[in-house]
């Protein structure tokens, strides 16, 4: 194809994608005008799109694509499966190969005691179906009245309308009558911004007190569950103070409440551990899984449920009526074990333990001493640079999220994809990434923090 065949070629899609495809988190409107940008192959880190430009996807795709991306044996775990059994339903008495074993893989992986799986679509469908049954489980222990599920501001557990109102993110409350009754939040752990002249440890007991709160505002009687990402990605990368998490699950336990630990985006590697529980010990009741369990190559969650929900819903709750016509649907599952495989064989989670994950943090902390820069944090394979007006205090932006989406714009245009949350610069590359790679990775940032740098002195926008 001829640079003018690419182009016509990219305007014509652009003009199908402009009628028809309506996008997932986008001002349509907006992007109409701008065009699309259409990517057509991707191989470990990289992206290339219908120009022909390479791109460093400095996010795995949506926090998801672990094990990167063109694995051929992923296309063959898929195309073996779909002319074995490409499809069945497990309604009916009935299961397959593939699910049965991932699993018992997963029961094996996963923290002990979450010994049973339940197989789901997306980390939403996930999240969707832990509240169904935390509130069953209390209803079958004699205790219908424990149906709030507590969770934090910035936290993200999904977009339908039970998932959204189980986050904390206000736009999206607000946009469609949000949150649905029995669902509370409190202030997330976000030491930059809230910590003031208390020590991180301080801090962490202080925000976890939030949770001791709210349960005395309520009563402990109305109380299901409290549910936490590990690392608030979504939200920011809001990592909690070491004293945090201890805090909250002795508040839970405390008050016979169900703790459950989001693993959508932290789980399989992410934190140079299979999963954040054991980065952060957590010792959950119940967790979901989603993106990095099949690294986004076949839409797959699952909801790991520990023995003593199980055992109550199993024993005495009789039929559960929930699922989805694609519950531990064959092609995916074997997506999924092959994933895991390669995971295991190729040593992904130690790379990222004690080599690429250390090197990404070491990289992108010689950003701090930017202007803009207010904070570096991250853990792992996950990361994040937080932006300031000014570094004492420290003061932030007004409007808040405005910078970000310069910074985020100018790494678009020199072809990084990072994702700006507010004013907070955040990365999550694949568990394959190299060392050059995150060389490019923080190199590009900082260039582009001196152009969003360039392009707020240069503005007559006081705000900004």
């Amino acid at each position: 194809m001829t640079p003018a065949d690419a182009a016509l070629d990219t305007a014509h899609l652009q003009s199908l994608d402009a009628a028809h495809h309506w996008h997932p988190f986008t001002d349509t409107k907006a992007l109409n005008a701008e065009g699309t940008r259409v990517i057509v192959k991707a191989k470990g880190s990289t992206l290339w799109d219908s120009a022909g430009n390479e791109i460093l996807d400095g996010m795995a795709g949506l926090w998801c694509v672990n094990v990167g991306y063109g694995r051929e044996e992923l296309a063959a775990a898929a195309s073996r499966q779909m002319l074995e059994l490409p499809y069945y339903n497990t309604f009916f008495k009935t299961t397959n190969v593939a699910a049965t074993e991932l699993a018992a893989k997963l029961a094996d992986l996963t923290p002990d005691g979450l010994s049973h799986a339940f197989f789901a679509n997306s980390g939403s469908e996930a999240n969707d179906t832990i509240v169904r049954m935390v509130r069953q489980f209390w209803q079958l222990r004699g205790k219908p009245n424990k149906k709030t599920l507590i969770s934090r501001e910035f936290a993200y557990h999904g977009s339908t309308m039970i998932a959204t109102s189980l986050g904390g993110m206000t736009a999206m409350h607000a946009q469609v009558d949000m949150p649905l009754p029995g669902f509370s939040h409190i202030r997330p752990p976000y030491f930059v911004r809230d910590g003031g002249n208390m020590s991180e440890e301080e801090f962490g007991l202080a925000a976890a007190q939030a949770l001791e709160d709210r349960i005395q505002e309520l009563g402990a009687d109305t109380i299901a569950a409290f549910i936490a990402e590990p690392i608030q990605g979504a939200g920011g990368v809001i990592i909690p103070p070491a004293s945090y998490f201890p805090e909250i699950q002795r508040i839970c336990r405390n008050h016979d409440i169900l703790f459950i630990v989001d693993e959508v985006i932290t789980g399989f590697g992410r934190t140079g551990n299979w999963f954040a529980c054991e980065t952060f010990d957590l010792r959950p009741d119940m967790m979901t899984l989603a993106k990095g369990l099949s690294s986004g190559y076949a839409p797959i969650s699952a909801v790991m449920v520990g023995d003593r929900v199980a055992k109550t819903l199993i024993e005495e709750g009789g039929e559960f009526y929930h699922g989805f016509t694609y519950s531990g649907h064959p092609v995916a599952c074997a997506v999924a074990l092959e994933n895991l495989a390669i995971i295991e064989r190729d040593g992904l989670i130690e790379r990222a333990r004690d080599d690429v994950g250390p090197y990404l943090q070491a990289g992108l902390r010689t950003l701090a001493d930017h202007p803009l820069v207010g904070e570096v944090r991250g853990v792992g394979l996950i990361g994040a640079v937080e932006l300031v007006k000014d570094k004492d205090g420290p003061v932030f932006f007004d409007p808040i999220g405005k910078v970000g989406t310069i910074c985020r714009d100018h790494c678009f245009a020199n072809n990084l994809v990072m994702r700006a949350v507010r004013d907070t610069m955040v990365c999550s590359p694949p568990l394959v990434v190299t060392r050059a790679e995150i060389d490019r990775l923080v190199a590009t940032l900082r260039t582009c923090l001196d152009a969003t740098l360039a392009d707020i002195r240069a503005s007559s926008d006081a705000t900004v």
